[in-house]
This record gives C-alpha cells, structure tokens and sequence, in this order.
C-alpha cells in the first residue's frame, strides 16, 4: 500500500477517471516499479542475511566453527580464531573462486575438517567426517581412521616417513599432536595457509590439486628461519557420502619439498632458538589460533 500511495500521490496524477490515464502513464510505471522494487528488497534482504550468517559466526572459509559451540570440546577451550592465516591467504592465494562454485566448496570443506581436525579433541563433535568409514591415506600408505589421526595430528599424519633414521630431519613417530603443532606455529608465525589450485572432479568422488604456503619466519629443529615465502603443491582425492561428510581423504604430494626448505638455514644454538622464538614477529598471545 505504501508504493501505491507514494506513486500517485507523491508524483501528482491529476484527478481524473481511471480508464482516461493515458497508456505509459503512472500506473504503467507502478507496474514496473513494483515488481523491481520487490526483487531489490529480496535481493537486499538476502544479503543482509549472508552478512548476518558471517558475522554471527565470524568465520568466512569454515563451517561448524560457532554451531553448538558451547557443547564441543575445544583443543584450546574455546573456537579458534583465523584472523591471522585468512589475512595471509587472502593476501597470498593465486586463486579467487566464484561464490558457490565447486571449488570454493571443495576449498571451504578442506578447510572446515582441518579446523576440526586441529582444534577438537572428540570425534563424536566432528561434523565434516563419516566417523565409521573415515580413512586419512598420505601417499598411498596404510589408511589412519579418524581417531588415529586425531590422536597424531595432522602434521604427523602428513609427514610420516619410511625413509631410514639418518635420513629423517623430521622423526613423526618422535612427536607428539601437541609437539608437532608447536613446532610449526613456531615456524610460520603469521600462519600456513591453503587454498584449491584445480579442481578435476565433482562428488562423490572429488579429485583437485591444493598449495600450501606460509613465511618461514621462526626456528624450525634448531634451524635459523630464512624469512622466505615456502610453498609446496600437492593433489587430493575426497570420497564423500550423501551428506557430503568425507569418508576417504587421499592426499599426494613430496614433503621433501616442504622440509628442505625448512633446514637449509644454519643451525643456531639454544640461546638463539630462544631469542627468535621470543621476537615480535613470533609473539603472540594466542599463537595456536593462527595455524591453518
């Protein structure tokens, strides 16, 4: 009622009989209008919406962050905050995906488990995962069920190796969910982001090609950092169920890549290790909230 009012009235339509209007004449012009002015209100709407659903969860690239928070036993007592490593993927990713393409999907759910992988301590709170047929596979070795590779973390998960003792510069049966974390948040303080390079396949068999990166700007075993961008590719195939809650994840890639670059700086003493653990770019009050 308030369009009709403000059409006639406010545009001063002489007072004459109805059928008189000449056609083209204001009330053609409500007809257009009003249906416009509707599709604008409900696109305006479902944007405020969006917005709302992001803010309220306060997180862009994962699910499950806040829902049922307060039921959810967190690694660190409460939801992790990305703030630090969504700043350095958005500043360092190669790729912008279009709103609701696969890729972003695929790129949103990767990250969605991760962060349930890292930061929750019970299965039963996982919602990105079929807990009874879950199998985590790193090239092609013995698959870990979910609560084994919850047990292990994900770092050690990915970087198990079957190369002999002299030649491992990264001893994953040595450390522990917690070492291996600590380990890397000291050396990518601003974070270790990830994004979708490609994706070649949709569900349920989802096959894509993924970067990891970050800046080496904190001791990693005794080595001096270098302060360098260090990235490595791989490819992942995600077997998903009906719900789209994974129940294979395989994931290729060389970790040489990754931790030859990480020993090539010198070795620095205790007392080092110590300084750089301490200096401003490694500080933080909640470091473990930056890690992707």
């Amino acid at each position: 009622m308030h369009y009709w009012h403000f059409e006639i009235g406010d545009n001063h339509v002489p007072k004459q009989p109805i059928m008189s209007i000449k056609p083209h004449s204001c009330i053609s012009k409500i007809q257009v209008q009003i249906p416009l002015r509707k599709k604008k209100r409900e696109r305006d709407m479902e944007n405020l919406k969006i917005e709302e659903t992001i803010n309220k969860a306060g997180e862009k690239y994962r699910s499950f962050l806040h829902e049922e928070a307060e039921n959810t036993h967190w690694r660190h007592g409460g939801p992790p905050i990305y703030d630090a490593v969504n700043k350095l993927f958005e500043e360092g990713r190669t790729k912008v995906w279009e709103k609701g393409s696969l890729e972003e999907t695929v790129q949103n759910a990767i990250k969605s488990w991760e962060m349930e992988l890292s930061h929750k301590t019970r299965i039963q709170d996982f919602k990105t995962i079929n807990p009874e047929k879950f199998k985590l596979i790193v090239n092609g070795r013995e698959g870990l069920s979910a609560e084994e590779t919850l047990k292990v973390g994900s770092y050690n998960a990915l970087l198990k190796s079957t190369l002999p003792e002299e030649c491992k510069y990264y001893k994953a049966e040595e450390e522990t969910f917690e070492s291996s974390h600590e380990i890397f948040r000291s050396a990518f303080p601003r974070g270790f982001a990830w994004e979708v390079i490609s994706v070649h396949s949709g569900p349920p068999v989802i096959t894509y090609k993924f970067r990891h990166w970050g800046y080496f700007e904190g001791p990693f075993k005794g080595h001096a950092p270098s302060g360098e961008m260090v990235d490595f590719y791989g490819m992942g195939i995600l077997k998903v169920d009906e719900q789209l809650r994974a129940e294979d994840v395989e994931i290729y890639y060389d970790p040489a890549d990754l931790i030859s670059k990480l020993i090539k700086g010198a070795l620095i003493d205790e007392q080092q290790n110590a300084n750089v653990k301490s200096s401003p770019v490694n500080a933080g009050s909640c470091p473990f909230n930056k890690q992707e």
